[in-house]
This record gives structure tokens, C-alpha cells and sequence, in this order.
């Protein structure tokens, strides 16, 4: 996408939800850390689901730890790996009253020094609760980005870091959602659904899905690769032909 498009792109977005937010409950920072925790490959309404009760009562750190995580597992026992995130949260939590006052700090590696919180976790807070320019790539985003070609890229840090150069004011703190927000519900997977999409228009993918009744999104035609002329061995007076090696790899 030149720069003109990505802006249009973003515009378009931005006029359809002028003030995107998360999509997880949550009251104050220390919450949102917990449910962006708890959300790894586990959907959002899940999350909130199980998190409702549990964080009518717990709202600190230390909330958390005087709860135990046996009690934190009765809360979330619905959430996958949830035995191996209430362990995360307890610890995390235990670090943030030992070091930081009880408070979640805005700060990127402070943040992924934590149990359980990653690159993608710490984006996410850093965004939602600080309000920083920050580009959490999950798997919409992932998708989205490489789909429309607006920030393509073999991992999510290379999408994130093509994000970071490419996104203009004023939506850098909004792209983060409007793009997870668009792959979720318009943009998905299995069968995008380009023909209510707002930017279809200024979108790079070539399998666009413009029928409503299409079951999928049609697979793009693989390039057609030239046959290489297989070379006949060499015969040589009354010597065998010797068979073919197979290329190791």
C-alpha cells in the first residue's frame, strides 16, 4: 500500500468506530495484566466470563495472592491452560508487591520480565492502560496484515515493526484495535467477508470474497514453476548407468 492508501485505510476504520477499545473487562491496569494474561489462546468472551467474579474480589496484586492460586484456578477453570496461567498470575503478581509498589509498570521490559507476559501482553497493556503507540500482533492482526498487505511479514515482531513505520497520526494508538476488531469480525480467516469490508477496495489480497453466498475465500492459483529438463546420465563403454542420489535436505 503507498501512503495515501494506508491513511485511507485507517480513516475508514476510524470512522466506523471512532474510539476502539479492548474487548476484555476490566477495572483498572492491574485487571487488564491479569485478563491479557488469561486471554492467551482463549477468546475474550471467555476470558470475561470467567474473570467477572473473580475480579469483583480481586482488584491488587496482593488481593490475588491473599486469594491463593487454588482459588484463582476455581475462578478461571474454564479458560485453556488455565493450571499453568494461575501459576503465571501468582507469580507475577508476587513480583509486582515485592518490586514495584504493588503497581503495574509502564514499561516494556519491566513488563516482559513477568511471569506469563510476552511481547505481544506487554503491547497490549502498554496501549490499553498507558496509552502508548504500541502495535500488539495476535492473529488477526497477523493475518490482516499480511492479507491486505498493508505490513507483511514472516513473524509477528516483522509485522509489528513494519506497523511501527508505516502507521500515520492520528491512529496510532487506535490501529492496534481497529485491526484485531476488523480481522475478528470482518476479515476472518476462513471466509473474509469482503463484501461489506470498508477498505476491499484498497486491499492487496487477490482471492477477495465478494459473494456473501461463497462458502470460503477461493485458494489464489499457485504460480506456474518452470520444469526443469532432467539431465540423462552419461554413458560410457561398457559401464553401468549409476542410479540417481536424492538431494539431501
Amino acid at each position: 500500500m503507498t501512503r495515501d492508501q494506508i491513511f485511507e485505510f485507517f480513516r475508514r476504520l476510524a470512522e466506523g468506530n471512532p474510539a476502539p477499545e479492548t474487548e476484555l473487562e476490566y477495572g483498572n491496569v492491574y485487571q487488564l495484566l491479569v485478563a491479557v494474561v488469561l486471554s492467551a489462546q482463549a477468546t475474550d468472551v471467555g476470558v470475561n466470563k470467567a474473570t467477572r467474579a473473580l475480579f469483583r474480589d480481586v482488584r491488587t496484586p496482593q488481593q490475588m495472592l491473599d486469594l491463593g492460586e487454588e482459588g484463582l484456578k476455581a475462578h478461571i477453570k474454564t479458560i485453556g491452560l488455565f493450571n499453568a496461567k494461575a501459576k503465571n498470575t501468582i507469580l507475577l503478581s508476587e513480583i509486582l508487591v515485592r518490586d514495584h509498589g504493588g503497581e503495574v509498570p509502564a514499561d516494556r521490559d519491566a513488563l516482559t520480565a513477568l511471569p506469563g507476559v510476552g511481547r505481544k501482553t506487554a503491547n497490549v497493556v502498554l496501549n490499553c492502560a498507558f496509552g502508548a503507540e504500541t502495535f500488539a500482533v495476535d492473529t488477526h492482526i497477523f493475518r490482516v496484515g499480511n492479507r491486505t498487505a498493508l505490513a507483511k511479514g514472516k513473524t509477528p515482531l516483522a509485522v509489528e515493526k513494519h506497523l511501527e513505520k508505516k502507521v500515520p497520526q492520528p491512529f496510532r494508538v487506535g490501529a492496534h484495535h481497529w485491526l484485531i476488531l476488523h480481522g475478528r469480525y470482518v476479515c476472518k480467516a476462513r471466509r473474509p467477508e469482503c463484501w461489506r469490508c470498508p477498505v476491499a477496495d484498497l486491499c492487496g489480497f487477490k482471492a477477495k470474497v465478494l459473494d456473501p453466498t461463497a462458502r470460503s475465500a477461493p485458494k489464489p492459483k499457485p504460480k506456474a514453476k518452470a520444469k526443469a529438463k532432467a539431465r540423462k546420465p552419461e554413458r560410457t563403454s561398457g559401464q553401468p548407468v549409476a542410479a540417481p542420489q536424492e538431494a539431501s535436505t
